[in-house]
C-alpha cells in the first residue's frame, strides 16, 4: 500500500518522485515500463546520435499514413527509460513565450497564466550564469551553456543576423526572437535528463520505491475512484494500492491509451475494443498537436561537420578529459526564432534547431560525405489529430493519427512552406560561402512555391513535441479540471504533457517539468 503511485518516470514523473517523497511520512511507488538509464550514450550528450537505433530505450511509435504527407508513416521516437525523453532528446531548454501561458488560463486552465507558472520554472532551474528576475539557480535541473560548439554552428547565427534577426544570448529572457546558441540541459558536459536531476539525488530515500522495466496494464477504479494499478514485472502480474492518488505521466500517447484501457474515455471506442465504460470521456486522446519540421541540408566542403568525426577520439576526450571536445555537443548547437508573413501576432511562429551534420530520417539514413542541416518547425499549427486504440492488448502500441497540414484552411501547410523559404534564405547567406557545396534536400535551390509543397509532403518529420491529449481547462469536456483531476473519477490526475491545451512555442520538455513542479504543490494543498 503506498500514498501515491506514479504511472511513469519520464519527465514529470521524476518531478513527482521528488517532490512527493520529500514528506518522509508519505510513501511513493514510481513504475516505469522501460529500464534504468544505465547506458553511456544517454549521458554523453553527443551520444544522442547512437541513441537513435537503440530499441530498449525507445517506444518507437510509427503513426498511421498521414494523408498529407504523401501518406507516409512517421517514427515519433519517445524515451522508455527512467527520464524518459530527457533521456534522449537534444538538451535544448526552451520555455516558449509568456502569451503561451496566458493563451492557456484564456482558454480556462486557471493558475496556469505566466505569471504563475514562472515560479515553478525559477523552482526547478539551476542556471549556470546564476538567477535573476526569470531565471532560478538552486533547483535540481542544471542548464548550462555549451563547452564545445562547431564553427559552423556561428555561421549559422552570423547568417541569422544578416537575414534581420537579433543576436539572442537567452531564448528564455525578455525576448524570445533572434538567433544564438541554446542553453542545454546540462552538468559538467554531461545530460541532465530528469532522472539525473530529481531520481538520482533521492533513489535511496526509504519511502520512495522505484520499479523499472513494469508496464501498467490498468488503473483500478472501485466505485468511481482510483485505487491502484495493475502491471506486469518479470513475466509476472503484479498490483499495487493507493491510499491518496493515482498520478498518471505516460506522455501524450501513453496517458490517453491508459485512460483508455482503464475505462476513460469515448465511451463507441472504448465498447469497440470489449472495455467497460467506466467514464464517458469523449476528448480522451483528443486534441494532438504536434511541431511538424522540415529539414534543409547542404553539402559542406569542408570536413569540419560532425559526419565523419572519430567516434574513438570524441570517446577519449570526453570520457578521459573531463566532458570536453565534440562529445559535450547536444549537435543542435544554435538556433532561433522568427515571425513569418502569416504570424498573428508579436510571439515568434517559426522555429529553428541548426546541426553541424547531415540529418535524414532522424539520422537513421546515414548520407556520404559531409553537410550541414537547418531545421525549421512552424510553432502554432492548426491542424488536430488523436491517440486512438489498436487494440485492448496494453501491449499494442495506440493509434497516433497526428493530422499534419490537416487544417481546413491550409494554413499550416502555408506556414510550413515559410519555414522553407527563410531555411533556404539562411543557408545563402555569407557566412557560409566559405563552407556552401551543392543542395542535398531539396535538390535545387530554386524551386517554387509548388516544388517546396511537394518537398514538404515527401520529407517533413516530427520534431518531437506531441502534446494536448488530455486537455485541461474548465469546461465540461476537458479531460481532466486545473487541478490536473481526471474528471469522472476520483484520485486520479494526469500530469504531462497531454495536459497542455495548446502547444507553447518552443521545446516541451522545460514546460513539462513545470507542470510537475506545479502539481506536486496541488497534490499537496500549497497552490490554488
Amino acid at each position: 500500500m503506498y500514498d501515491y503511485i506514479i504511472i511513469g518516470a519520464g519527465s514529470a514523473g521524476c518531478v513527482l518522485a521528488y517532490r512527493l517523497s520529500e514528506d518522509p511520512g508519505t510513501k511513493v511507488l514510481l513504475l516505469e515500463a522501460g529500464p534504468r538509464d544505465w547506458h553511456p550514450f544517454i549521458h554523453m550528450p553527443a551520444g544522442l546520435a547512437k541513441l537513435v537505433g537503440r530499441k530498449g530505450i525507445n517506444w518507437n511509435y510509427d503513426t498511421a499514413p498521414e494523408p498529407q504527407l504523401d501518406n507516409r508513416r512517421l517514427w515519433w521516437p519517445r524515451g522508455k527509460v527512467l527520464g524518459g525523453s530527457s533521456s534522449i532528446n537534444a538538451m535544448c531548454y526552451i520555455r516558449g513565450a509568456p502569451g503561451d501561458y496566458d493563451d492557456w488560463a484564456a482558454q480556462g486552465a486557471d493558475g496556469w497564466s505566466w505569471n504563475e507558472v514562472l515560479p515553478y520554472f525559477k523552482r526547478a532551474e539551476r542556471n549556470g550564469r546564476g538567477a535573476d528576475a526569470l531565471h532560478g539557480a538552486d533547483g535540481p535541473l542544471y542548464v548550462s551553456d555549451l563547452r564545445y560548439t562547431n564553427p559552423l554552428s556561428a555561421a549559422f547565427i552570423e547568417a541569422g543576423q544578416r537575414i534581420g534577426l537579433a543576436h539572442n544570448r537567452d531564448f528564455n529572457g525578455a525576448e524570445q526572437m533572434g538567433v544564438g546558441y541554446y542553453q542545454v540541459t546540462q552538468k559538467d558536459g554531461a545530460r541532465c535528463s530528469a532522472a539525473v536531476a530529481y531520481l538520482h539525488p533521492i533513489k535511496d530515500r526509504p519511502n520512495l520505491d522505484i520499479v523499472t522495466g513494469a508496464l501498467v496494464r490498468r488503473i483500478v477504479i472501485e466505485n468511481g475512484r482510483a485505487v491502484g494499478v495493475d502491471y506486469a514485472h518479470g513475466g509476472h502480474a503484479a498490483q499495487a494500492r493507493a491510499q491518496r492518488e493515482v498520478l498518471l505521466s505516460g506522455g501524450a500517447i501513453n496517458s490517453p491509451q491508459l485512460l483508455m484501457l482503464s475505462g476513460i474515455g469515448p465511451a463507441d471506442e472504448l465498447r469497440r475494443h470489449g472495455i467497460d465504460v467506466l467514464a464517458d470521456a469523449p476528448q480522451v486522446g483528443r486534441n494532438l498537436q504536434d511541431h511538424l519540421d522540415i529539414c534543409t541540408l547542404q553539402h559542406c566542403t569542408q570536413r569540419i561537420t560532425y559526419d565523419r568525426a572519430s567516434e574513438a577520439k570524441t570517446a577519449f576526450d570526453y570520457f578521459l578529459r573531463g566532458h570536453r571536445g565534440p562529445g559535450s555537443s547536444n549537435i543542435a548547437e544554435a538556433g532561433g526564432f522568427a515571425r513569418s508573413s502569416l504570424a498573428a501576432d508579436a510571439r515568434a511562429d517559426i522555429q529553428f534547431h541548426f546541426i553541424p551534420a547531415m540529418l535524414d530520417d532522424h539520422g537513421r539514413h546515414r548520407l556520404p560525405g559531409d553537410g550541414y542541416t537547418v531545421h525549421a518547425c512552424y510553432l502554432r499549427p492548426r491542424s488536430r489529430g488523436r491517440i486512438a486504440l489498436a487494440s485492448a492488448d496494453p501491449r499494442a502500441q495506440a493509434r497516433i493519427e497526428a493530422n499534419y497540414l490537416g487544417d481546413a484552411e491550409g494554413h499550416d501547410l502555408k506556414a510550413m512552406v515559410e519555414c522553407a523559404k527563410i531555411s533556404r534564405d539562411l543557408l545563402a547567406q555569407a557566412p557560409f560561402d566559405a563552407y556552401r557545396g551543392a543542395p542535398i534536400f531539396p535538390e535545387r535551390s530554386d524551386l517554387d512555391d509548388a516544388g517546396l509543397v511537394a518537398f514538404i509532403r515527401a520529407k517533413a518529420e516530427t520534431v518531437y513535441h506531441p502534446v494536448g491529449t488530455c486537455r485541461m481547462g474548465s469546461d465540461a469536456y476537458a479531460v481532466v479540471d486545473p487541478q490536473l483531476r481526471v474528471r469522472g473519477v476520483d484520485g486520479l490526475r494526469v500530469i504531462d504533457a497531454s495536459v497542455m491545451p495548446t502547444l507553447i512555442g518552443g521545446n516541451t520538455n522545460a514546460p513539462t517539468i513545470m507542470i510537475a513542479e506545479r502539481a506536486s504543490d496541488l497534490i499537496r494543498g500549497r497552490a490554488a
